[in-house]
């Protein structure tokens, strides 16, 4: 064959491999790239490689992806920004977020590409002050995915969701246009800290740029103005969707449901139904939550019991948690007592702390007794259940008791931290 057949062939192959590698049939990928590999009288170029080490780190094939580095090396493609970051992709996914660091540090020309994903693979695995530090270590201009990971990284972390916000700030500052990834990270942020006028500013930008019509971010902006208790806003987005997903209906469903309105919460979740939407457990947790808020207990015992024999779900630790809350807040104790008995899984600080809680409002000593004792196991460093139960005891007029538990606290070193509020200053 010669040496222009064997070039056509091989940019015929190239774009069969990029296919496969593109359409996620990444086994088809790699045997057809072992097979370029062997075949070959002429060398494969950069983007072969990267191809065949995304696959590999898709498909997790650690050690196939360690051969294909080798050979990256002897071909001198460690230095295309491409392979590079395909390579970290093989070494953060299959091996280790310090392997793929390790890599980071050896790979002479790193662009934006290289160093993005870096951060991101520390995002990815929690890393969130590494990530941070390498942003600002940077020796090249970031991009919007420099911001976009960050963002997204520090959404759920302690006091993540300001942070967040000063990184978009920043990216605006760069005059970088946020995409719908940034845009969610945001919703997101913005709902743990109910700031309204920047999820108006948001909603705002993405109607100007269309992007609003996305249905994951409809759903956000639902649950978003839900949390800051814009009912209006929440109809408002919600009826504007053309699909309505579970997501979506289980956003309209929490929005009811912190706002207070069990009864239009609990409406919202049967149309679900009727609209032929499969609930999910996120929903049924909403709705667990409504008839929490409203004291519907015998509706949360329906609800639960739908869990698992109309839909064949698995209850949560979240599911008997607000079916404990909800049974405690309306006295029934012994029931209360009896669904955490029969959890499957270890009772968490949540559960105990529903059935505490609910026991302070009714005077309910022994079952209080036996629900701060698991939560001293548990948290044995929280004050609040020692002071709960103290409060308990106070109200039924055991004062030696309450005064035997301020001791107990002393000894054990539990102090009871000052009160603490955030106030928004500038959203």
């Amino acid at each position: 064959m010669s040496m222009s057949s064997w070039y056509t062939k091989l940019i015929s192959l190239t774009k069969q491999l990029s296919s496969y590698a593109n359409q996620g049939s990444h086994e088809q990928a790699l045997n057809l790239f072992r097979q370029m590999h062997s075949s070959f009288a002429l060398p494969l170029d950069a983007h072969v490689f990267s191809l065949a080490l995304k696959s590999c780190a898709a498909a997790f094939h650690p050690v196939l992806g360690e051969s294909i580095h080798a050979h990256a090396v002897k071909s001198n493609f460690l230095s295309n920004p491409y392979v590079g970051s395909a390579l970290l992709d093989v070494y953060g996914k299959c091996v280790s977020v310090s392997h793929a660091r390790k890599l980071f540090d050896k790979i002479p020309q790193r662009n934006a590409v290289v160093w993005n994903a870096m951060i991101s693979h520390y995002t990815h695995c929690g890393k969130i002050r590494e990530a941070v530090e390498l942003y600002e270590a940077m020796d090249v201009m970031p991009n919007e995915s420099s911001f976009n990971a960050i963002i997204k990284g520090l959404v759920g972390t302690e006091d993540g969701s300001y942070k967040a916000i000063g990184f978009y700030r920043k990216m605006i500052e760069f005059r970088f246009r946020p995409t719908l990834i940034t845009l969610l990270a945001l919703v997101s942020a913005c709902s743990v800290i109910g700031a309204l006028r920047l999820i108006k500013e948001i909603h705002s930008y993405a109607f100007r740029n269309m992007i609003e019509p996305h249905p994951q971010l409809k759903s956000g902006l639902v649950e978003a103005y839900g949390r800051c208790g814009s009912i209006d806003y929440v109809k408002l987005v919600f009826e504007s969707m053309v699909q309505r997903d579970v997501v979506a209906w289980s956003s309209l469903v929490s929005a009811y449901a912190l706002h207070g309105d069990a009864e239009s919460a609990l409406k919202t979740f049967q149309e679900m139904e009727s609209a032929n939407v499969r609930p999910d457990d996120i929903a049924f947790l909403n709705v667990l939550k409504a008839c929490s808020h409203a004291g519907l207990a015998d509706e949360a015992l329906g609800y639960f019991k739908r869990i698992h024999e109309g839909y064949g779900l698995r209850a949560s630790k979240d599911h008997y948690s607000c079916l404990v809350d909800v049974l405690s807040r309306v006295g029934r104790f012994e029931e209360a007592y009896k669904v955490i008995q029969a959890m499957p899984e270890k009772p968490t600080a949540k559960t105990w702390g529903a059935l505490l809680g609910a026991c302070r409002n009714y005077g309910e000593v022994e079952l209080a007794e036996i629900a701060a004792k698991e939560l001293w196991k548990i948290e044995p460093e929280n004050p609040a259940n020692y002071v709960l139960l103290g409060k308990i005891y106070m109200s039924v007029g055991r004062q030696e008791e309450a005064e035997r538990l301020r001791m107990e606290m002393r000894d054990r070193g539990v102090k009871v931290s000052p009160g603490s509020s955030w106030c928004l200053f500038k959203d």
